[in-house]
């Protein structure tokens, strides 16, 4: 049976999903809604003239839609998630999951409930050379890592509209970008659950009321500590989106550029630093879940636990000490 998805969002974030569902066997786009019927009108043309929903709504009554991949802001993520999972349909949600832990958790438990797909939008996962470091951390190739250092950070610029209101996104850089460094961190360590964190986030770039600054420590109940850095507008990182640096009893590892103890691999070449394949296998793997009839626990299970570490980020920032979880 072919997969049809319904695509709600027309921004940069929704490209990426929809040229990635081209390269997905049994899956075509079935329907797209924006905020506006022209914006959704216009991308309908870029991708092949897919029929177009004047609301999230009508796109829901659609029959041949069968799962719903939601480019949305942030605050828009549980409310469309739910009237999704109650209209029968999967859920493909982009990160952060929700912009509560509250609404992250009905968000997995309307999923059970209704008995349907909920996928959060971690496409670092899927990307070959960080599945290739997990593989080789798993295999003991660094020995027992005990910290890491990570990095979410865009150097000399930072989004705009909705992504710098707190009412919106539900955070700045770190809900933006540091999630992307947590969430690689912890798959990296073999998704362990973080009992202690202790942030400092700031804004210093912009008039907005959220942070484009920050520094989040992170103590896993494996006994790793994860330094994340996040930020918007910075004049500097260290590495590019998702890169990890790995400090192992046995030696040293790194996601961007790639190494394990020494060992560079040979990778194909990026189209760029966030390459098509990471969205596509993401896109897939969401396919062939709904199609077996299962959602992998990890599927729901990253976008809680990053979003009860960001949670955590924000209370320690506010409340500067260190919150136990």
């Amino acid at each position: 049976m072919e997969l049809g998805i319904g695509l709600v969002g027309a921004g940069a974030i929704a490209k990426a999903h929809a040229r990635a569902l081209r390269s997905v066997a049994g899956a075509r786009l079935a329907a797209v809604c924006s905020r506006t019927e022209a914006g959704a009108r216009a991308f309908a043309s870029e991708f092949g003239g897919a029929p177009v929903a004047s609301t999230f709504e009508a796109l829901l009554r659609l029959p041949d839609v069968t799962a719903v991949v939601l480019a949305v802001p942030n605050a828009l993520h549980a409310p469309y998630a739910l009237a999704a999972l109650a209209a029968g349909k999967h859920v493909l949600v982009e990160k952060p999951m929700a912009t509560t832990l509250a609404d992250a958790k009905q968000m997995a438990a309307a999923a059970q409930k209704a008995g349907r797909c909920l996928m959060v939008g971690h496409m670092w996962r899927f990307d070959r050379e960080a599945q290739y470091v997990r593989a080789q951390v798993a295999a003991g190739a660094l020995g027992g890592v005990f910290k890491t250092k990570g990095y979410g950070v865009h150097v000399g610029w930072g989004p705009s509209g909705w992504f710098t209101s707190k009412a919106q996104a539900g955070g700045g850089a770190l809900i933006d970008m540091g999630v992307h460094a947590i969430d690689t961190a912890r798959f990296l360590l073999g998704d362990p659950r973080a009992v202690r964190v202790y942030a400092d986030l700031g804004t210093r770039f912009g008039q907005y009321d959220v942070d484009d600054i920050g520094m989040v420590m992170i103590h896993w109940d494996s006994g790793a500590v994860s330094l994340i850095e996040s930020g918007w507008w910075n004049p500097h990182a260290d590495g590019p989106e998702a890169s990890t640096q790995l400090f192992g009893t046995k030696g040293y590892g790194r996601l961007f550029p790639t190494e394990i103890a020494g060992e560079r691999p040979s990778f194909p070449a990026r189209a760029e630093h966030c390459d098509p394949h990471l969205y596509e296998g993401q896109l897939a793997a969401f396919a062939a879940a709904i199609r077996d009839g299962q959602s992998p626990p990890t599927f729901a299970d990253a976008g809680i636990e990053a979003v009860r570490i960001c949670e955590a980020a924000y209370a320690s920032a506010a409340q500067r000490q260190a919150v136990v979880l």
